[in-house]
């Protein structure tokens, strides 16, 4: 019995995906729910589980093909009796009884061609002869562009590829007996298409900077207050709460303290009305191979260190797995970024629609400073707040950022809600 394996149900708001590759190759056994291939969204990866046990007869859509809802991947032949029959050998096929080595080639690549038009199946499928010249040069096909019918790869490509690839050094012809030159490294160029998740990310990153008037402002804080808590209590609370406890929480809880104050800078613009948010969904920003992902934390006001924390723990690994939802980044009224994490001292975050304002965070490094007219070394964060200046006035973002630095150098207020 043969299954069509579809097009899962994508995402609410979400039109369509790109295939972005296949993990099975047809006559390959598989097992019910086990991932086949990766769809790309604008903003999640989704999987394509196999349907039922058996053998992946026939690949339909080839990589980099746009699909949507329903429709049809591949042809999934189900049962033992499939397994047994992909197992058996397959018949040799008989050599051409005369005509050149390249004639041979060329008859086994189009009637192989012929053949895959017949069945259906993907154009990016690879003839035997280009897949023996593969193997010879230890070439890896995602690096070839191909010209043949829907970007399958030819041997002409392939033989092209080689031509343009820099020669070994023992292959290289003798130089003329002339005065030594420099030597000069390798020149090549790739052209790697953006992924569709990197071209969303691309696109709202201009059009944040075409739609909003952004404007950054700048502080610094002292977090030895925060490092003595964290230093004091550190074991008890993981021991009690089964997680660490980070700075991001902190961050979290203080910008929210900032934000009851400073209501418009949890605020957003739609057409000519400013739209006040009287709850705190908090984006978080996190990075991935994929791109940068913002998971939004529901409520946070109404979450405790703990659960604010492993929340943060959770989403960070879901999104390094490529499992994170798109109701999982669906919404936010403020966002978070911390570019600290990769060494960065100081930065301008760019908003994140129809968001109004980002509070960006940076290394925590020891410096000189004047305490109580001593000089002191001191553990120091410069905090930024890029925001929107059609609605968010200058002295509200500086007043929000001095609220946040005193959140954080006495954390007792985060208690009373000072």
């Amino acid at each position: 019995m043969t299954i069509e394996v579809k097009v899962p149900q994508l995402p609410e708001s979400v039109a369509d995906a790109t295939l972005v590759a296949w993990h099975k190759s047809p006559g390959d056994r598989v097992s019910r729910d086990e991932n086949l291939a990766d769809l790309e969204t604008d903003k999640v990866v989704l999987e394509v589980p196999a349907p039922a046990d058996g053998i992946l007869k026939e690949i339909r859509i080839s990589d980099g093909t746009t699909v949507t809802a329903g429709e049809i991947l591949a042809v999934l032949e189900e049962g033992e009796a499939a397994a047994a029959k992909s197992e058996s050998k397959p018949e040799a096929k008989p050599e051409p009884k005369s005509g050149s080595a390249d004639e041979a080639e060329a008859a086994e690549e189009e009637d192989e061609a012929e053949g895959e038009e017949e069945a259906g199946k993907a154009a990016g499928r690879l003839s035997p002869s280009v897949r023996r010249l593969l193997e010879e040069h230890e070439l890896d096909p995602a690096a070839i562009r191909g010209s043949g019918r829907q970007g399958r790869i030819t041997k002409a490509d392939v033989m092209d590829f080689l031509d343009k690839r820099p020669k070994e050094p023992g292959a290289r012809a003798a130089a003329p007996a002339t005065a030594p030159t420099a030597p000069r490294g390798a020149r090549e160029e790739r052209r790697v298409p953006m992924t569709r998740m990197r071209s969303r990310i691309a696109e709202r990153l201009v059009d944040a900077q075409a739609t909003a008037a952004m404007l950054t402002s700048f502080n610094e804080v002292d977090l030895g207050a925060v490092m003595d808590i964290r230093k004091r209590y550190r074991d008890s609370f993981e021991k009690k709460h089964g997680v660490r406890i980070g700075f991001m929480s902190f961050f979290i809880k203080a910008a929210i303290e900032a934000l009851r104050k400073f209501p418009v800078v949890n605020a957003s613009i739609e057409n000519s009305e400013i739209i006040y948010h009287d709850y705190y969904d908090i984006g978080v920003a996190v990075s991935t191979d994929r791109g940068l992902m913002v998971p939004v934390l529901r409520d946070a006001d109404l979450q405790s260190f703990a659960d604010i924390e492993r929340s943060i723990g959770e989403f960070a690994v879901r999104a390094r797995d490529g499992k994170i939802g798109v109701e999982d980044l669906s919404g936010g009224t403020f966002t978070i970024t911390n570019g600290g994490v990769f060494g960065s001292l100081m930065s301008t975050p760019i908003i994140n629609p129809p968001q109004s304002a980002i509070l960006g965070m940076h290394k925590i490094q020891d410096r000189a400073m004047v305490v109580d007219g001593e000089i002191k070394v001191r553990p120091m964060m410069y905090i930024a707040l890029t925001y929107d200046h059609r609605i968010i006035d200058g002295r509200e973002a500086v007043q929000f950022l001095v609220s946040v630095k005193e959140s954080l150098e006495d954390p007792a207020r985060l208690l009373i809600q000072l």
